[in-house]
């Protein structure tokens, strides 16, 4: 049961660190996060991105301003960073271990949500003694 729970919490962070990654970089890519070009990215519905932003805002991770966009507070900036290094720390630890660069990228996608921070500093510690690639 303990382990059900894990990959329960695992998953509800996913999506909270996908959505807080997506708004900045949609930000940073086009100067704004709408909820409509969040939907397109995501693949889903307006509806199913409207709920999760109120989870969001709930959270203290974003402020939604009428006819200006999507903004993340300061908490919701660090945890996109924090997100962004996860990635970037099971995707380097990939490529030091071979695997191409598109399939790194893809894989640590979906390994970075679900990896301890033991596994994370093993990893870190691994590429800095065998190199990054």
């Amino acid at each position: 049961m303990k382990g059900f729970r894990q990959v329960r919490e695992a998953h509800r962070r996913e999506l909270i660190d996908d959505y807080v990654e997506l708004i900045s970089d949609l930000i940073r890519e086009v100067g704004e996060a709408r909820q409509v070009d969040m939907a397109a990215r995501l693949g889903v519905s307006q509806p199913t991105v409207a709920k999760m932003l109120k989870r969001l805002a709930t959270m203290g991770l974003i402020e939604m301003i009428p006819w200006r966009g999507v903004f993340l507070t300061a908490e919701g900036e660090k945890l996109a960073q924090e997100s962004r290094e996860r990635h970037q720390i099971v995707e380097n630890f990939l490529l030091v271990l071979g695997v191409s660069p598109e399939i790194a990228r893809r894989d640590a996608e979906g390994m970075e949500h679900h990896v301890s921070e033991e596994t994370l500093d093993a990893f870190r510690l691994f590429t800095q003694k065998h190199g990054a690639k």
